[in-house]
Formats: C-alpha cells, structure tokens, sequence
C-alpha cells in the first residue's frame, strides 16, 4: 500500500530555514473599506507565524493581523481598515514571516495598494 502525507504536488514540506513568503496579492473590496489578501508562502515542516500590517500614507497603522503557526501554506484573509471615515488613498502592507522572533523576521515583503476614490453617483431626481 502507498501512503501520502502531502499533497502529491510537487511541493515537498521544507525545514524552517528554507520557508519563504512567494506571493501576496491585495484586492480592494467594492466597499472600499475592506481587502482581499492571498499569502502563500513555501510549504512547510514547522509551522510558521505570520504578522500583517497595512499602514496609510502616513505611517499609522489601518489594520493588523497576526496569524499564529499556520497549518497552510496558501492563505487568504479579509482585513478591516480602519481610521478613516473616507478609506481612499495610498496604502502599505507588510508581510513578515517569522519562527519564535521576528527581530529579524526570517522574511519579509512589503507591497503597496490603493483604495481608490468614491465614484461620482449621479442623484436620481
């Protein structure tokens, strides 16, 4: 008989010292005051933390998360901005990837966003 522990994929698990964050994509949400995010990250033996945070144009943080040892290595999360009662403009998310300390975080990617502009609705009248 032939047993799988993992998917048969490709991807083997890999020790801590190889695991890595490979993508993170960012979606606004039609609402404006939420995101879509997709973090994958190297398959895994030991699980990892994660830790994100979105900060606006001006340094101060509009939402954070942190994700405690993960058991998958493909994830997705809906963050929350907060702060603002109008969310538009130019946004920061930090993805770190860390095992027992993130000083340093074992990796770390940052990549920017926009929430864009209310659009002009015209009044019915």
């Amino acid at each position: 008989m032939d047993m799988q522990f993992f998917d048969n994929n490709g991807e083997t698990p890999q020790p801590r010292d190889k695991v890595n964050i490979e993508a993170l994509n960012i979606t606004p949400y039609p609402d404006r005051f939420r995101v879509f995010i997709e973090v994958k990250v190297t398959p895994f033996r030991e699980r990892p933390n994660l830790l994100l945070v979105a900060r606006n144009s001006d340094g101060n943080i509009a939402a954070e998360l942190n994700i405690i040892a993960t058991m998958h290595a493909n994830m997705e999360f809906t963050m929350h901005l907060r702060g603002n009662a109008d969310p538009a403009g130019d946004y920061e998310l930090t993805a770190e990837l860390f095992y027992e300390t993130r000083k340093p975080p074992q990796d770390k990617t940052v990549q920017a966003f926009t929430i864009p502009e209310v659009e002009d609705v015209p009044d019915n009248e």
